[in-house]
Order: structure tokens, then C-alpha cells, then sequence
């Protein structure tokens, strides 16, 4: 038996357990302060995304000897590459403006000081280079294998936030325009956008 077919029943019951998941949380938005929302979409995270061996949150990044930043989430892969995870609340209206600018939907303040600050966050961490390694590798040493070293090369930003279901084709089509501008640094991703993969997932699983 193909070792696919194997884990396949598994494959699509994983997928659809966390898909009943964030639409049961999405739904129910309103009862989840920032600290538990956050936590619950970064398990989400860990599940879609098995390249990462760790994760941790509020991590301090020092590149100029003067001002400590700190991140959000620093993701750790197998390899020891980290990327850096910005988490929203879905609130409804923190992706495009509804009313026009020169005949486009633009950005919100959110959604632009978020991607402003990841980038900032990414700036920073490079900066930081071969020192940040040595530092992050022994703060968080006894949380990942013995022996492991974190690295520091050109990290990807991932911001999570805000709904689609609301906005109409013409502010969808400016979104995409905006995500796929920053597509070589981050990777924005809207609720729905996260939703849609799950269900693409679940139904190609089953087309096998």
C-alpha cells in the first residue's frame, strides 16, 4: 500500500478538525481576548505548517545595542531558520478602506503599520545576524535538541489577520495586488484566506 494512502483517512480528519475549529472560533470571535486567540491560531500554525519544531513569543532582538525590540512570535524550522509571526484578531473591517483613493482601495492603518512593523522586525533580526544566532541559541537552548543552533537568514514575515467575507470583488482584487507586492518578505494571510486552503486541502485529499 502507497505510504499516502496510509495516513490518508488521518490526512483529512486532521483538516477538518482544525478547519470546524477556526470557523467555530471565527464565529465566536468576540469571547476570545488577544492572549488566547493568539494561542489557539498558533497550534493552527503548527499544524499546517510541520516545518516548525518551535515556537516562541515575545522574543527580544537587540541589533543596535541601544533599543531592544520584541517580537510577536519567532517560528523555528527544522534547520534552525526562523521566520516572524504577526497574529491579529479577525475584526471585520483591518484590510482595504471602503471607500476609494484615486479609484483604488487602499490599505487600513492596520493593515500597513502591521506590515510596516514586521518588516521592521525582519530589518532588525538581519541586522542582528551572527550575534542574534549565538544569543537566541543559548536563551532558548533548552527548549529545542541538543546541539541545535538557530539561524538567521533573510527570515520571512507571516501576518495573520482580518476577513474577506466582507469585502467585494474590487476590494478582493486590490488585496491581492497589495499581498503580492510584499510576496518576496510576507506573506499575508486574511481568516478566510486560511479557511480556503483548508477546504482546497480536504477536497484534493479526497480526490486521490
Amino acid at each position: 500500500m502507497e505510504l499516502i494512502k496510509i495516513f490518508e483517512e488521518y490526512e483529512v480528519n486532521k483538516y477538518q478538525t482544525i478547519y470546524e475549529k477556526l470557523s467555530s472560533m471565527l464565529e465566536d470571535e468576540d469571547n476570545y481576548n488577544e492572549t488566547r486567540w493568539q494561542t489557539e491560531i498558533v497550534d493552527i500554525l503548527l499544524l499546517l505548517y510541520p516545518k516548525y519544531i518551535a515556537v516562541f513569543k515575545e522574543v527580544p532582538v537587540n541589533a543596535d545595542d541601544v533599543k531592544v525590540k520584541s517580537l510577536d512570535y519567532l517560528f523555528v524550522d527544522a534547520n534552525g531558520h526562523v521566520d516572524v509571526v504577526e497574529i491579529k484578531q479577525p475584526f471585520a473591517h483591518a484590510i482595504m478602506t471602503k471607500g476609494k483613493y484615486r479609484d483604488n482601495y487602499i490599505p487600513l492603518r492596520e493593515l500597513s503599520g502591521t506590515v510596516m512593523q514586521i518588516e521592521k522586525y525582519i530589518y532588525f533580526l538581519n541586522r542582528w545576524g551572527k550575534r542574534g544566532e549565538k544569543f537566541l541559541t543559548e536563551k532558548y537552548k533548552k527548549e529545542l535538541p541538543e546541539n541545535f543552533d538557530i539561524h538567521i537568514t533573510n527570515p520571512k514575515g507571516f501576518i495573520i489577520m482580518g476577513r474577506e467575507n466582507n469585502l467585494s470583488k474590487a476590494q478582493k482584487n486590490d488585496f491581492e495586488v497589495v499581498k503580492r507586492k510584499y510576496k518576496n518578505i510576507i506573506d499575508i494571510l486574511s481568516y478566510d484566506d486560511l479557511l480556503h486552503r483548508l477546504r482546497l486541502s480536504i477536497e484534493q485529499i479526497k480526490l486521490r
